[in-house]
């Protein structure tokens, strides 16, 4: 369907697509109007500082679209969004009740990062130049990778100083303790689910992931298996999100 919308794939182009785009349900503008819209809703119950926080954000993202599709000002504008998005889950974290409504936050949150963190893998590992004339620079390549994900010095306490591909796979896929890996993910998925009312039909999916994901030698991947892999994982992640979704937001009651 965007194919037949969009034929120029320039940088540009892109990156419009990507921050601004009205047409891009996943776009940042988009995103954080629809969160915007989301709180306003219910003002009311949610901390002032929180709504105030996401509505600067709206506006700060809608009123500086050219920094964001500059070159001299991008990172300037795609770093205060990020900075931003961590102030107001902060400002949540420690100011809501923890209570029915926290836990569908978090679960959310954890489906989310599972995904994405899938997503940056499977993208920023299938890019990497592999020819024999780069294979000095394959560490210099992996570092880039974990450093997109904010991941490189919680790589080097688990991994070790030296950077490898099948130990930056395995940290990224397998880590108990690191927030973004996706088995860690996984396991606060289900801790969360178990507070759950009826959620035991839930935690049958949930438990299938986790112990194939951690039985799964996940550092022999090559490029095209891990492309596979990725993808089944974002099946599984999706059809997790579909079964709490279908059993607490979807379900007809007769």
């Amino acid at each position: 369907m965007l194919l037949e919308k969009h034929s120029d794939f320039s940088e540009a182009k892109a990156l419009r697509f990507l921050l601004v785009g009205k047409d891009n349900y996943s776009s940042i503008l988009n995103s954080i109007s629809c969160a915007r819209e989301s709180a306003r809703t219910i003002r009311d119950v949610i901390p002032r500082d929180v709504w105030e926080a996401i509505n600067s954000l709206y506006y700060y993202v809608k009123d500086n679209q050219n920094d964001g599709l500059s070159k001299g000002e991008r990172f300037t504008y795609l770093i205060t969004i990020i900075n931003s998005a961590h102030q107001i889950f902060g400002s949540l974290d420690a100011s809501i009740n923890h209570d029915l409504g926290y836990t569908f936050i978090r679960l959310g949150l954890m489906i989310e990062r599972a995904d994405m963190t899938s997503r940056i893998l499977d993208i920023r590992s299938a890019t990497l130049i592999t020819s024999e004339e780069a294979k000095p620079y394959e560490n210099i390549q992996w570092i880039s990778l974990l450093r997109s994900m904010s991941a490189y010095q919680m790589y080097r306490q688990a991994m070790g100083v030296r950077v490898q591909r099948a130990d930056v796979i395995e940290f990224i896929l397998h880590s108990h303790v690191f927030p973004r890996s996706i088995l860690y993910c996984l396991e606060q998925v289900k801790s969360l689910v178990t507070s759950l009312p009826n959620s035991e039909e839930i935690i049958i999916p949930i438990d299938k992931a986790i112990s194939d994901l951690a039985a799964d030698d996940v550092a022999t991947l090559k490029k095209g298996n891990l492309h596979e892999y990725m993808d089944e994982i974002q099946i599984t992640l999706a059809g997790i999100h579909n079964d709490l979704a279908g059993l607490y937001f979807l379900k007809v009651t007769e």
